[in-house]
């Protein structure tokens, strides 16, 4: 290898090693702002509904969940600004170590070209290059010495002109940085002082519930009908889906005893044959279509739209504390999305409606098919849809019930069919964050 592609090379592996983390860093950073963004319409949205509920003259449950959301988030985005902070700073040491390091080479190079220009001036004419040339003992030499005078000149001011742009790109990269470091510095005060008022806003609250804690026998009557209603909600829902699947085994029965007497008239008439067609066993099995579109929702795990435009998660999935009570738990079967009075509720996935029902103090609830998966949504003041109907994602199924509180809950639901059983899945894990 000449030492030309051996130059060549080192600079190679020195722009790599320079830019690798810069590159890194900045998609660390796109990340982190791609969460603050997600952070930010979250707090807008627990922000507008908080703004609804308090309208109302009493305090409510759902209240103190939205101020509950709405610290958390916060705290989630302060924390989000420090990471941010830091990053800043690392590249910032990042970048000051390499304009140093650039610093020096121009130093260097500078020395040699106090040499060139010494040089240049002793053979400042052109009569004294052509000398130069001409001295040479042979005309391979002379070759050679003009190619050296050109390309020193040439590589020295090329390499000269690359560092003094690199060294201006990085001070002005140095520069933004630094001004982005300050305005999250002063947005992360900003939202520590919201977080300290959102927590005084909760204090307020939890002493307002406090007095409510007064009235327990009250709390819990309204637990035990809210627990009894879940339940309902729970046998019906079982009920629907499961007799879906009987209907299907019984519409796959009469159609293959259908075509088992299509064929008997057809046959021979042997016994032989009657006895064997007689000894078959009817295996439901989806459809091609069925199974396909199962394995697209499957494929959309945790990228299924949300039922509602805007909300909030105000009981997550399975066991969760009560807010008001000590060592009193709920459970839920799906999720409660906290959303705007009278919100329209719409299909995660496309699919096929499958039941329409109504549920006193559930309001009505629609259960669409995906393949082997189900998700349900209740708490509908009205329905747009009907059993049969085809949807698509996103496609509007109804409108939600008001609550006193002048907001509105969605409950919703994914089950899954497995071999006949019906399984109940954590929504969260499923919808995009």
């Amino acid at each position: 290898m000449t030492n030309v592609s051996k130059k060549n090379s080192n600079w190679l592996v020195l722009i790599l090693v320079a830019f690798t983390p810069v590159v890194f860093g900045q998609k660390k950073s796109d990340q982190l702002q791609a969460e603050q963004t997600k952070l930010e319409k979250k707090l807008s949205t627990t922000k507008n509904l908080l703004a609804k509920v308090k309208t109302g003259t009493e305090a409510s449950l759902n209240e103190l969940k939205l101020i509950e959301n709405q610290v958390k988030f916060r705290e989630d985005l302060v924390q989000n600004f420090d990471n941010q902070i830091r990053g800043a700073d690392l590249t910032i040491s990042s970048k000051d170590a390499e304009v140093i390091a650039l610093q020096k080479k121009v130093e260097r190079l500078k020395a040699q070209y106090k040499k060139l220009l010494l040089y240049a001036y002793k053979h400042r004419n052109r009569y004294g290059k052509m000398m130069y040339i001409f001295s040479a003992s042979n005309y391979f030499e002379a070759v050679k010495r003009n190619s050296y005078l050109k390309r020193i000149a040439d590589i020295q001011q090329k390499q000269f002109l690359i560092i003094r742009q690199n060294q201006g790109a990085i001070k002005s990269e140095i520069s933004t940085i630094r001004t982005e470091k300050s305005k999250k510095e002063l947005l992360l005060s900003e939202k520590v002082i919201e977080k300290n008022k959102i927590l005084k806003d909760r204090d307020h609250k939890q002493e307002t519930l406090n007095k409510l804690r007064k009235d327990e026998s009250k709390l819990l009557a309204e637990l035990k009908a809210a627990e009894k209603q879940k339940d309902e909600l729970k046998r019906r829902i079982k009920q629907a889906i499961e007799k879906e699947i009987a209907d299907a085994e019984a519409k796959a029965k009469k159609e293959q005893k259908k075509n088992e007497t299509a064929s008997a008239k057809t046959s021979s008439g042997s016994s032989s044959a009657k006895t064997k067609t007689a000894k078959k066993e009817v295996v439901l099995t989806e459809t091609k279509e069925s199974i396909a579109m199962g394995k697209n929702f499957e494929s959309n795990r945790g990228k299924l739209p949300w039922p509602v435009a805007k909300g909030t998660i105000t009981e997550a999935y399975g066991k969760n504390p009560h807010p008001t009570m000590a060592n009193v738990f709920t459970n839920n079967n799906g999720i409660d999305i906290g959303a705007p009075k009278n919100a329209q509720v719409r299909a995660v996935f496309e699919g096929e409606v499958t039941s329409v029902l109504n549920i006193p103090g559930a309001g009505k609830v629609v259960i669409i098919k995906h393949g082997n998966y189900r998700t349900v949504y209740s708490n509908l003041q009205d329905v747009y849809v009907s059993v049969g109907s085809k949807v698509t994602t996103k496609q509007t199924l109804g409108s939600l019930l008001p609550e006193d509180d002048n907001i509105s809950t969605a409950h919703f639901e994914i089950h899954q069919v497995v071999d006949g059983a019906v399984q109940r899945i954590n929504p969260t894990l499923w919808l995009s964050q």
